[in-house]
């Protein structure tokens, strides 16, 4: 992290395994970087965070540590000064309490970094990453904020998985929400039509009945007409003869 900070320590604190680069290019810009001093192999241990000099915060700020879902802590050492990467070189393991190595180990001379959204779902102060990494993601402000495309293969700890978990369901719930009532507009409440549909609509309905009266008139001419033909009897017209299938008069001798 950086920032015009004021330590309540003494420094360094871990003197051993640390070393604190502080750099003041002016009274106003302030930046610090540390490199490690000793080797260690992929996940060993590289210091522990122990009670005291660590205390539970009050609340988040940009230099506290998320160790849970509501839970953040103080480091009150040198490990402050342990940078952002998109490619660290250290994990912040907050369950068990320990800053390990990454699976590429450590060496002397390498800078101390580890990913920010591993630990903290909101970030008090967001940032443009920097890191130069071909795998930088950009604009830091937590995990919440991150696509899962963006958090493939960088290791989380165990209440940020959770946090994304129940992210994930709240999607799928508002999701399907939306969609049952979707199914309900369709089947429960005619959608509304417009003007020229309404127009056609209702042109289609007079045009049935026009061809309703038009059959019952035919009808009731070929009625009239059977008394006119001695030694023939006339049926009514059928369906069929009434809509086209069928020409002409049908005779039953």
């Amino acid at each position: 992290m950086s920032g015009p900070l004021t330590p309540t320590w003494v420094q360094p604190s871990h003197p051993d395994i640390q070393e604190v680069i502080i750099t003041n290019d002016s009274a106003t810009s302030f930046s610090t970087k540390s490199i490690s001093r000793v080797t260690l192999p992929p996940f060993g241990l590289f210091a522990k965070l122990d009670f005291p000099p660590c205390t539970r915060a009050d609340e988040p700020t940009y230099a506290t540590v998320q160790m849970g879902k509501n839970e953040h802590l103080n480091l009150n050492s040198d490990l402050l000064y342990i940078n952002h990467s998109c490619e660290p070189s250290l994990i912040f393991d907050m369950a068990n309490r320990e800053v390990i190595a990454s699976s590429k180990g450590l060496k002397p001379g390498d800078e101390l970094t580890f990913f920010y959204p591993s630990t903290e779902w909101h970030m008090a102060q967001p940032f443009d990453c920097f890191c130069g990494s071909s795998e930088c993601r950009g604009r830091i402000s937590g995990a919440q904020d991150m696509t899962a495309d963006q958090l493939a293969g960088l290791w989380l700890n165990g209440h940020i998985r959770e946090l994304l978990e129940e992210k994930e369901k709240k999607k799928k719930d508002e999701e399907k929400s939306a969609a049952g009532q979707l199914n309900g507009r369709d089947h429960g409440v005619p959608k509304q039509e417009d003007a020229t549909a309404v127009a056609l609509r209702n042109a289609l309905a007079q045009a049935e009945r026009m061809v309703e009266a038009a059959r019952l008139a035919l009808a009731t001419y070929v009625d009239s007409l059977e008394g006119g033909h001695e030694g023939l009897q006339r049926r009514g017209p059928t369906s069929r003869e009434l809509s086209g299938e069928m020409g002409g008069d049908t005779i039953v001798a």
